[in-house]
């Protein structure tokens, strides 16, 4: 008797066709799920030679040509707007903070400038008083306070574009604070100095301080000219040919903001003045 015999039949593990090969059917493709686009990827010989499925499908349409275009100009857009909102900042905040260390800085030399020089261990001298030498470019000559503006500026010698840089500068050949003729200054419109100058009104005061008195001016005019216009600065603002007889103030800046093709001009006149001994003026607060 065949010892194998009492074995038993052993059974035959089924093996799916897919993974052993064998069956007369190939494995069925996976269906698309929806929304899908299945392409089977076969070349096809054309009259250039065979061609790729996979490749007319890649290639770039106009629709694809235009939405590439549309992405790249937004992306520039969107730096070109960072750039600008950064500009605008540096322009509103950063200008603002530089003005003010130089406005500092320049109101400690003006103090340091009018500080007491009296010694009572020296005799004034008797002999005639010597003409006060010009003031310097550059140099600060005087405070000018806007009340209604909350705003207020240490004024430098010169308006050149080096002088007004982080002050209002005096016009070398006009009047000094307090004289007869026309004490002219001018000024950047930027947030930092003359920029909301065209909000003031007739009679609205405007208060300059000198090393022993305060001027106390008020303002007569408001007018827009050309940057031509030099006259407007004269000893008698329009009228450059005719002798001064009042004490006037004249502030100049560009117009309109952010532009420079015309000039604000604020014209104004002395209406009184005090000396610092008694205390700052009403206006300020005194």
């Amino acid at each position: 008797m065949d010892s194998t015999a009492l074995m038993g039949a052993v059974p035959r593990t089924s093996v799916p066709d897919e993974q052993t090969g064998g069956g007369d059917n190939p494995a069925e493709p996976p269906r698309p799920r929806r929304g899908e686009r299945v392409v089977q990827l076969r070349p096809h010989q054309t009259g250039e030679g065979y061609k790729s499925v996979y490749s007319e499908l890649t290639r770039p349409s106009l629709g694809s040509r235009i939405r590439s275009g549309i992405r790249v100009t937004g992306e520039v857009l969107i730096t070109f707007g960072l750039v600008v909102l950064l500009f605008a900042g540096y322009e509103v905040w950063g200008k603002s903070a530089i003005v003010d260390a130089h406005q500092n800085d320049l109101n400690s030399q003006l103090a340091q400038a009018w500080g007491p020089t009296d010694d009572p261990t020296v005799v004034p001298s008797a002999g005639p008083s010597v003409k006060p030498s010009p003031p310097v470019r550059g140099k600060p000559i005087a405070g000018l306070y806007i009340p209604k503006l909350d705003k207020n500026w240490v004024v430098v010698e010169g308006v050149t574009q080096q002088d007004i840089r982080y002050a209002p500068g005096h016009y070398p050949a006009s009047a000094l604070p307090g004289q007869v003729g026309n004490f002219s200054v001018a000024g950047h419109r930027n947030r930092a100095t003359f920029w909301r100058l065209d909000e003031l009104n007739d009679g609205d005061a405007i208060v300059v301080e000198g090393k022993t008195d305060w001027y106390v001016y008020r303002v007569s005019q408001s007018r827009i000219v050309r940057p031509t216009q030099v006259e407007v600065v004269a000893p008698v603002p329009g009228e450059p040919d005719k002798k001064a007889t009042k004490r006037m103030l004249t502030l100049t800046t560009c117009n309109p903001k952010f532009d420079n093709y015309q000039r604000l001009i604020i014209h104004a006149e002395l209406d009184r003045s005090q000396p610092k001994s008694a205390g700052r003026p009403a206006e300020l607060g005194g």
